[in-house]
């Protein structure tokens, strides 16, 4: 199943579970009408990351795990933010335009592109 974003995410945990909707929601405590804009786009996840852990423990998401990545970077991007740990990284943070002039398909020269590189091998 392809995904395309923070909601997607969450429903293919939630139905990886075998829950409905409802049923998840009255298994952990939240309500129904919320999660349901969340799984269809039409709420922004929350930006709370006590909240986005309550999520990721509920949906079987192991904390630190591959999944958990991929989880707290599709909600930091469902708000418009830049991931955390990123944003913390003192080395990595200068080399962020680069990365979004390279996705907007603009041109970059052969030293940047390098640094970059030699950057993602020391990560």
């Amino acid at each position: 199943m392809a995904r395309h974003g923070f909601g997607a995410f969450f429903r293919e945990c939630r139905v990886r579970q075998g829950l409905t909707l409802r049923a998840f929601c009255r298994k952990h405590g939240f309500d129904a009408a919320n999660i349901s804009r969340l799984e269809r786009g039409q709420m922004q996840a929350p930006t709370n990351r006590d909240k986005l852990e309550d999520y990721a423990r509920a949906l079987g998401i192991e904390l630190n795990s591959d999944e958990s990545v991929e989880f707290f970077d599709l909600a930091a991007l469902s708000s418009g933010r830049v991931p955390e740990d990123l944003l913390s990284d003192e080395e990595l943070l200068p080399k962020l335009p680069l990365v979004f002039r390279t996705l907007r398909g603009d041109k970059v020269t052969r030293k940047q592109l390098d640094a970059l590189i030699e950057r993602v091998r020391k990560a």
